[in-house]
């Protein structure tokens, strides 16, 4: 890939066994990672969306992407490797939703609060203290990268709602 040829990825939606499965860690950071994160941003930007993870875009890596103004301030954007929690605190229920599974929103309690670590792209171990939805945002990308989406943690009557609702998407082809 030339390194002005920027490309979006296809948004793996619910069904696909990727987003169950657990990430593999980085362990090296070279071009074609550096490449690989500025899709995913471009990705999340186009969806438009706040978060993305890589097994969103069929890659199981643990790669982030976060960004809360959508593209709008090039600060707010973080790009993290190998991101895990370190801390937790407090609980802020939020209707979430998720570009991989289309169509679905639901109100989620996450941490108020939250210590995240991972690794940026030039190697160099990041911590952030987030709260509100930029905690919710990194709780949620982590869990991709865990297999976990958003709607495992609604009850269960909720859930089977939902993936009965995800199944019939499914079987009319449609996401």
């Amino acid at each position: 890939m030339l390194e002005n040829e920027l490309s979006i990825f296809q948004i793996i939606t619910y069904g696909n066994p990727i987003l169950r499965k657990k990430a593999e860690k980085i362990k090296n950071i070279d071009k074609e990672i550096e490449e690989f994160a500025q899709n995913m941003v471009r990705t999340m930007h186009a969806a438009p969306g706040i978060g993305l993870a890589a097994p969103q875009v069929n890659h199981s890596i643990q790669l982030i992407t976060v960004d809360l103004s959508a593209g709008e301030k090039r600060q707010d954007l973080t790009i993290l490797i190998n991101p895990e929690i370190v801390s937790q605190e407090g609980e802020a229920l939020l209707e979430e939703s998720c570009l991989s599974v289309p169509d679905i929103k639901d109100k989620i309690i996450r941490p108020f609060r939250a210590v995240v670590k991972g690794i940026d792209l030039k190697g160099t171990e990041k911590i952030i203290e987030a709260e509100g939805l930029l905690a919710r945002v990194f709780c949620h990308e982590i869990d991709h990268i865990n297999g976990i989406l958003f709607i495992d943690h609604l009850s269960p009557l909720k859930k089977s709602i939902i993936r009965k609702k995800l199944k019939k998407n499914i079987e009319k082809g449609s996401p």
